[in-house]
C-alpha cells in the first residue's frame, strides 16, 4: 500500500469517527432535553426559569440563576438525585448518564439567557 493510500484511509476513518461522536453528542443532548422536560420542567419551566405555574406555587429555583450556576456539577448532581427541600429525589428512577445528560442540559439552558 502506498503512502498516499495509508493517509487517505487514515483521513477516512478520522472521519467516519468525528461524524460517529458528533451523531452520539447530539443524540445525548436530546434525550437530556426529553429527559428534562418530562422530569423538571413542570416546575422549573420550559427554559428553567422556575416560572411555570407549579414553580411558582413551589418557589422553584432559576436554573439558569448564578445562585444554581456557581455550583459545581457534583452539587447539581446530588441535588437531582437527592432531591432538595421540594424537589423530589430521581436517583432511583434515572441512571446516573441520564442525571448527568440533564445537568449538562441546565447548563446549556443558562447561556441561552
Amino acid at each position: 500500500m502506498t503512502q498516499e493510500k495509508i493517509a487517505a484511509a487514515g483521513r477516512c476513518f478520522f472521519s467516519f469517527l468525528l461524524v460517529f461522536f458528533y451523531i452520539g453528542v447530539t443524540q445525548a443532548r436530546a434525550d437530556a432535553a426529553q429527559l428534562y422536560k418530562a422530569k423538571c420542567a413542570v416546575c422549573h419551566g420550559a427554559e428553567g426559569k422556575g416560572d411555570s405555574p407549579v414553580g411558582k406555587k413551589l418557589g422553584a429555583r432559576d436554573l439558569g440563576s448564578p445562585e444554581v450556576q456557581k455550583r459545581s456539577d457534583e452539587d447539581l448532581i446530588e441535588a437531582v438525585t437527592k432531591g432538595k427541600n421540594k424537589m423530589p429525589a430521581y436517583g432511583k428512577t434515572l441512571k446516573e448518564d441520564e442525571i448527568k445528560g440533564i445537568v449538562a442540559y441546565i447548563r446549556e439552558l443558562a447561556k441561552k439567557k
